[in-house]
């Protein structure tokens, strides 16, 4: 998959392993250097959440059909305390549906 579909698109689907080193990896670094290399925090902070918003929602959307929902799932995230845990489940450590479903083949299976 090119890094512009991966990235920018929201069609398809993607396993656990793309989502956690293609995607959460180098923001999680991202994140960790930013503030050791800046020492104002706050505005190099916004610019990385800015630019990684689009990303975020499509390679979650992504993560949610390989799962077989929704993109809109991702909004359960808004539900205080107990959203952000459920999409880190839901995304992060549950295997995707197997076989193909209704937003494509399965990406494990993909010669």
């Amino acid at each position: 998959m090119l890094w512009s579909h991966f990235l920018f698109s929201p069609h398809g689907r993607i396993t656990r392993r793309s989502y956690w080193l293609r995607f959460m990896l180098p923001i999680i670094i991202l994140e960790m250097a930013i503030p050791v290399v800046v020492i104002t925090y706050d505005k190099p902070m916004l610019i990385l959440f800015v630019l990684s918003l689009w990303p975020l929602i499509a390679v979650g959307a992504k993560r949610c059909h390989d799962r077989n929902r929704s993109g809109w799932f991702q909004l359960v995230y808004l539900i205080p305390i107990m959203g952000p845990l459920w999409i880190l489940f839901e995304l992060g450590f549950l295997r995707g549906t197997i076989g193909p479903n209704r937003f494509g083949p399965d990406p494990l299976r993909e010669g």
